[in-house]
């Protein structure tokens, strides 16, 4: 089980503009994979695919055994919303909501927010935010807001944790202890991990990496 992708292309316009080519990649559960490359490179766009937020225009993407192609958008989004979290460069908080209310968004949404309440107050207590549960969004530093969407990423125990430049609008000490948590969740959870990142010191923290030039694979 895992993520596979067989010829995976992606063409947007029209005239059509080819954003990825004939990408072929097979991630294992329990891996935790760099993905590498120019900005221009076609990294997020692929890792968007890959977490299903968009669709290729060519080839086929297996999750867990499941052809993600023929699913229907419902069952697609349930699909989602179990298995997979998403990590931004911006947290996309809500800002009238707390720490603790924006961790507890995703399952609000799977109708399990009373059960995964004591997970979400675990998870930011982890994080070091036990103090600021019910602060808003302002009321917490550039670090602080991005280990919150990271909470949130994780309320649902996904299997898969998509991270797209998380590191990106922070300083170096912000970014270096987000690192540390996607380290600490693919050690202590086995969570598999797919960082998109242009900062080559926190790529080489992955086993697995993997590098884009021009849509590609290389």
């Amino acid at each position: 089980m895992g993520i596979s992708a067989l010829g995976i292309g992606k063409t947007v316009g029209n005239p059509p503009v080819r954003i990825l080519s004939g990408v072929n990649l097979d991630i294992a559960r329990g891996d935790f994979v760099s993905l590498t490359g120019r900005s221009g490179s076609g990294k997020s766009t692929l890792l968007h695919i890959l977490g299903t937020l968009d669709r290729a225009s060519e080839g086929m993407l297996w999750l867990d055994g499941s052809e993600v192609g023929s699913l229907v958008r419902r069952d697609l989004d349930a699909f989602r919303n179990r298995k997979l979290g998403f990590v931004f460069q911006f947290h996309y908080l809500l800002a009238e909501l707390s720490a603790l209310e924006n961790v507890l968004l995703p399952a609000h949404k799977a109708g399990a927010k009373a059960r995964c309440r004591p997970r979400a107050e675990e998870l930011l207590r982890r994080f070091g935010l036990g103090h600021g549960l019910h602060r808003l969004p302002r009321q917490l530093s550039g670090g602080e807001q991005q280990r919150v969407a990271i909470a949130r990423a994780l309320v649902m125990e996904p299997e898969y944790l998509l991270a797209d430049e998380p590191t990106g609008a922070l300083d170096s000490a912000s970014g270096t202890a987000v690192m540390e948590i996607l380290r600490d969740c693919h050690a202590r959870l086995g969570t598999t991990i797919i960082l998109a990142t242009h900062d080559p010191d926190f790529a080489a923290l992955a086993p697995k990496r993997v590098h884009m030039v021009d849509g590609s694979l290389r």
